[in-house]
């Protein structure tokens, strides 16, 4: 089983990083985290009732949702109450890494479906992939780290070919992309889709997600789900987060206004990139991958070599924050990029 070990130590500069909310989140959650009492801190969590208000907010029921803690816990508890021995998960990759991590905890088969040069989602090559041992298919959309898509009707094409097995639809990125299929959620048996509230709502260090599925995929995943994996200060926060729409929808919009000036850039600048559909863009910067991000570090920014990823050698991904926080990285990519033509003519 490999071991992830997320570089996070002096994170205290500019985090383009992590693909988190770079600015902060709405300040209803901190005034609703202030009001709970030291009594309330004594007491176990109850995630049910933040279950209803947030299968509601989505428009399912609240046999259809579970909070968990973190997308991560509920891709653990999706490999262990489904991947047995014998059983097969495919992954498109480059994508998340913890697919493969939890799926590497159980005795199922890891199948990789390579995408494109392109890096567009490798529809037909996972609809060839599906065999009788298929059990869970996992699709990041929009993809990480590559921004890329699938769209509705390759989600539902790949569903319909894989009956016998679960598709998992990870959501993370959903705000800044626009397109989901949580609608439905108890149309299609076989279909789970995941949700996060690390990145538009800001709430990474409370670790909170989301799956939906029909009651009876949950039955299952329920059986696995530590009773109180979500602590009662991120429900309190989950709960006032959900209740203030205008500020998410302002930050989303800021973020999709940073991302086509910032992409603008990135074209004037001459530096080749995945087309992206989330808060993030993956950057080809060739050789000087390690060069470039440890130039951005010492300029105060911190970006994601994921080089090692399959097929991104000599990639760099980006996260997108305000149009501030990006207006800076373009200046320090021009920096590097300034200083590194001088030093190749001297």
């Amino acid at each position: 089983m490999p071991e992830y070990h997320p570089p996070l130590g002096s994170r205290d500069r500019l985090r383009l990083d992590f693909n988190e909310n770079t600015l902060a989140c709405s300040p209803a959650v901190l005034a609703a985290i202030q009001n709970i009492s030291a009594a309330d801190l004594t007491r176990y969590p109850e995630r049910e009732p933040v279950e209803a208000h947030a299968a509601s907010h989505l428009g399912l029921a609240p046999s259809q949702v579970i909070l968990t803690n973190g997308v991560d816990e509920a891709i653990h508890i999706l490999c262990q109450a489904f991947l047995g021995t014998g059983d097969e998960i495919l992954l498109p990759v480059p994508t998340y890494t913890m697919y493969e991590i939890y799926a590497s905890s159980t005795d199922a088969t890891i199948v990789h479906v390579q995408a494109a040069e392109d890096f567009a989602f490798p529809h037909n090559a996972l609809l060839h992939a599906i065999t009788p041992r298929t059990k869970l298919i996992c699709i990041a959309n929009p993809n990480s780290p590559t921004g890329a898509i699938a769209t509705r009707n390759q989600i539902l094409e790949i569903a319909a070919a894989a009956l016998h097995a679960l598709v998992l639809v990870d959501e993370a990125y959903y705000h800044f992309f626009g397109e989901t299929v949580i609608d439905l959620v108890g149309q299609i048996p076989n279909l789970v889709v995941a949700r996060t509230f690390s990145k538009a709502y800001g709430l990474a260090s409370l670790r909170l997600g989301l799956l939906a599925s029909s009651e009876e995929n949950l039955h299952w995943c329920r059986r696995v789900l530590s009773p109180y994996s979500v602590n009662s200060v991120a429900l309190v926060a989950l709960a006032a987060a959900l209740d203030d729409q205008p500020y998410l929808d302002w930050y989303v919009a800021e973020v999709k206004s940073a991302r086509t000036e910032f992409l603008a850039a990135l074209t004037q600048l001459g530096l080749k990139f995945t087309t992206t559909q989330a808060n993030f863009v993956l950057v080809n910067i060739g050789p000087a991958h390690r060069e470039f991000v440890h130039s951005l570090r010492s300029q105060g920014i911190l970006v994601r070599d994921r080089s090692a990823d399959p097929g991104c050698q000599g990639r760099v991904r980006i996260t997108i924050g305000t149009r501030e926080q990006m207006r800076q990285a373009a200046a320090a990519i021009q920096q590097f990029l300034a200083s590194s033509l001088t030093g190749a003519t001297k």
